[in-house]
C-alpha cells in the first residue's frame, strides 16, 4: 500500500510538474512578440544607423589616414618613405572599394633645380604613387598624373623647413 501511496504522489508531481512547463513556454510564448515588438525598433534604428554610416564617405573623416592628402619626399628622391606608405595603402583601398571615384595626382618639387628637372621629378613622384596605388588594387583608369615642378609651392619659405613640405604628391579627388 505504500508503494501504492508513493507512487501515486510520484506520478502526480511528474504530471504536475510537465503541466507547469507547458504553462511557462505559453507565458513566453504570449511575451515573446512583445519582446520582438520591443527590439524591432532598436533593430530598425540599427540598422539605419549603419546606413549611415555607409553614406559617410570616408574620405571626410579626419581621424582616417585618408584624410592625409600628401606624401612627403626626401631631397631629389621619387621614393615613397616608409612613413607615408600607409597612407598611400588607404587611398589604394579606398579607390579598389570605390570604383566611381577618381584621384588626381599632382607631383611637386622644392624650387632647387632646373624647372625641367623639376617637373620631370614632380612626374616621378605621380608616377610612383600611381603605380602604388595600382598595386593596392586601384584601377589605373581612376588615376591621373600631373607635375607641377616647383610652380605650387605649399609653403614660401626657402630652407629646408619649406622646401620639405614642397616635395610632395598631392591626392586631389575628383568632386
Amino acid at each position: 500500500m505504500k508503494k501504492l501511496v508513493i507512487s501515486l504522489l510520484l506520478a502526480n508531481l511528474l504530471v504536475a510538474c510537465a503541466s507547469d512547463k507547458p504553462k511557462e513556454a505559453v507565458s513566453d510564448a504570449k511575451t515573446a512578440p512583445a519582446a520582438t515588438a520591443e527590439k524591432k525598433p532598436a533593430t530598425t534604428a540599427a540598422a539605419s544607423a549603419a546606413a549611415t554610416d555607409t553614406t559617410v564617405d570616408l574620405l571626410n573623416d579626419p581621424k582616417s589616414l585618408l584624410a592625409k592628402r600628401s606624401v612627403y619626399y626626401a631631397y631629389d628622391q621619387d621614393t615613397i618613405q616608409n612613413a607615408d606608405k600607409a597612407v598611400v595603402q588607404a587611398h589604394a583601398k579606398y579607390l579598389a572599394d570605390n570604383a566611381g571615384r577618381s584621384v588626381r595626382l599632382e607631383g611637386n618639387a622644392d624650387e632647387r633645380g632646373s624647372n625641367e628637372y623639376n617637373l620631370a621629378l614632380g612626374q616621378r613622384r605621380a608616377d610612383g604613387v600611381k603605380k602604388m596605388l595600382v598595386l593596392g588594387g586601384a584601377k589605373a583608369g581612376q588615376i591621373e598624373t600631373a607635375s607641377y615642378g616647383e610652380e605650387k609651392p605649399k609653403a614660401s619659405g626657402h630652407d629646408e623647413s619649406a622646401w620639405s613640405q614642397n616635395r610632395r604628391t598631392d591626392l586631389k579627388y575628383a568632386k
